[in-house]
């Protein structure tokens, strides 16, 4: 006889976020404000039944992934809760990828269906070419769509239509179970090639019990508002998961951020928690906006890259609120390492979050002493199970129970960690991986160059940013190049400055020394001394 013990628990992440409230009798409290309108836990319930109905009457079935290219607002939230009740994989994908890069995501992830919103639909239509699986286009608002002959197209109100005439329509929650797919979040992470982390429901409900309850302590009454956009971990967390969590509001904003447009929804909404990335709050404490534009924030949280404690001190200083630094990855879904409210030491990341295990490892794999520089790894239940399709990049960073980071840290004697950068090239601009590969790949397809090394590089404010350093093979200007780079690849990707020098520092066999590049442009940097482009505004992370 063989004994396979008790059945697995079922656990749905939207029944635990939304319709637990409803059950719970707390239907009536407002949930989320949209760009339009505000929705009560009750409405979002029913909105996100109609959808999973209209996401499985299009052919959909368990496990099946569902692309989102969609801008911040209620039916973003709605898509992606839908897709969890459906029992489906949800994807919510960068909404700053152009089309070919986006086709390179569909076709990965294998999605038959991709929703968007108009301000998009072009580029999911050139996507739609690249993906030989996709069958269908949903559209929300008005845009044109030009499609190739295996894609069909139906518009948001006739795919809730669909679901409304199922007999289904009104079923319960898909009988998932915490192992079940629930997201999948593409990253560049540490390789630079788009990979699918994937995450269980359980690891959405974990992330909510430690980092959103044990260091924001986050409350019924509290109403978040973030600059992360849904599609990142950091975002869908602050926006989605952690206000649904405990029955409290949440404020999408489906326009690109600027302190001014910041400013205009602390005014309306009232938001007590804020999150945002270092760069977005070098803009805020730079900017114009009023001093008391922050009264109602009683907690602002940052992570995305490390936050220099001088801008800490500044924001704080200026607007009168604590900001929490802390570091999370698409992988682990949220933050595993912060400071806290009420112990926070500038220019440190803080203390492993209840619930996480961290070790700094030198090369060989030994755990380092405190006070000696080591390789970040973390161990907790919201790990991704791995990547989809990519054995040779899982078996890399997801080790055992283990997760590596990438980032290389030093512990203090009484237990604080200190980022010193990446254990790789990979550079963290505005709080996105950029690969200096790619971003090389294409400035050298340009006929005047003829060699080229990005490397990141420390603005006036701290935050690193890729800068390349270029060998001319003919007549080209800084600002050319930096056009190149973004008519061919998305904007966050090109470089905020281009410096024009002689030749690149080799090894003797010819290697490039990037580290000496670096060393080289951050004296160019600081001494403006060679030719140098003077970019325009940073595009944030969550544009």
């Amino acid at each position: 006889m063989v004994h396979t013990g008790p059945s697995p628990v079922t656990f749905n992440a939207a029944s635990y976020l939304v319709a637990r409230h409803v059950q719970e009798g707390s239907g009536q409290r407002v949930a989320v404000h949209g760009s339009d309108r505000s929705l009560t836990y009750a409405e979002l319930h029913e909105l996100v039944s109609a959808t999973a109905a209209g996401l499985r009457a299009l052919g959909l079935h368990r496990g099946e992934r569902v692309v989102f290219v969609m801008a911040d607002d209620i039916e973003l939230l709605a898509g992606i809760l839908g897709a969890f009740w459906a029992g489906l994989v949800a994807v919510p994908v960068s909404t700053m990828l152009g089309g070919a890069e986006l086709g390179t995501i569909l076709a990965d992830s294998g999605a038959r269906v991709v929703v968007t919103t108009h301000e998009f639909a072009a580029n999911a239509c050139d996507a739609a070419a690249a993906a030989p699986e996709m069958e269908q286009l949903v559209l929300h608002g008005d845009a044109p769509l030009t499609l190739p002959g295996h894609v069909r197209s139906s518009t948001w109100e006739q795919m809730l239509a669909l679901g409304s005439e199922r007999a289904d329509s009104h079923d319960g929650p898909a009988a998932t179970i915490d192992d079940s797919w629930a997201l999948w979040l593409y990253t560049s992470g540490t390789t630079g090639t788009p990979k699918a982390a994937m995450h269980r429901h359980a690891n959405i409900r974990h992330v909510c019990e430690t980092y959103a309850a044990q260091v924001l302590g986050i409350r019924p009454d509290d109403r978040c508002l973030s600059i992360a956009k849904l599609f990142f971990a950091y975002g869908i967390g602050n926006s989605a998961f952690f206000p649904l969590a405990v029955g409290a509001e949440t404020v999408l904003e489906r326009r690109r951020p600027s302190p001014e447009i910041i400013a205009e929804d602390l005014s309306i909404h009232r938001p007590t928690l804020f999150f945002g990335v270092p760069t977005f709050f070098a803009a805020l404490t730079s900017s114009s906006i009023p001093d008391e534009a922050f009264r109602s924030v009683r907690l602002a949280a940052s992570a995305g890259e490390s936050l220099p404690a001088v801008l800490q001190e500044r924001f704080t200083k200026r607007f009168g609120v604590d900001i929490i630094d802390g570091i999370g990855s698409t992988e682990a879904l949220h933050i595993f390492l912060s400071n806290r409210p009420d112990d926070i030491r500038p220019g440190t990341t803080g203390l492993p979050v209840p619930g996480y295990d961290l070790e700094l490892r030198d090369a060989s794999g030994a755990v380092v002493a405190p006070g000696t520089p080591g390789h970040l790894y973390v161990r907790g239940e919201s790990i991704a199970t791995g990547y989809w399709q990519r054995t040779e990049a899982s078996r890399l960073v997801f080790q055992g129970e283990w997760l590596r980071t990438g980032d290389t840290y030093v512990e203090s004697a009484d237990g604080y960690f200190t980022c010193l950068g990446r254990s790789n090239d990979m550079i963290k601009a505005g709080g996105i991986w950029v690969s200096p590969a790619e971003v090389e790949s294409r400035l050298l397809q340009h006929p005047a160059v003829a060699e080229v090394a990005v490397v990141a590089v420390a603005d006036e404010e701290g935050l690193d940013k890729p800068v390349a350093a270029v060998v001319r093979s003919g007549q080209v200007t800084a600002e050319e190049l930096v056009d190149w780079c973004r008519e061919g690849l998305a904007a966050f990707k090109r470089p905020r400055a281009v410096v024009f020098v002689d030749e690149l520092p080799k090894t003797a066999t010819g290697k490039m020394q990037r580290f000496r590049v670096r060393e080289m442009m951050s004296g160019q940097q600081e001494g403006r001394a060679a030719p140098a482009v003077t970019p325009p505004p940073v595009p944030h992370p969550t544009a």
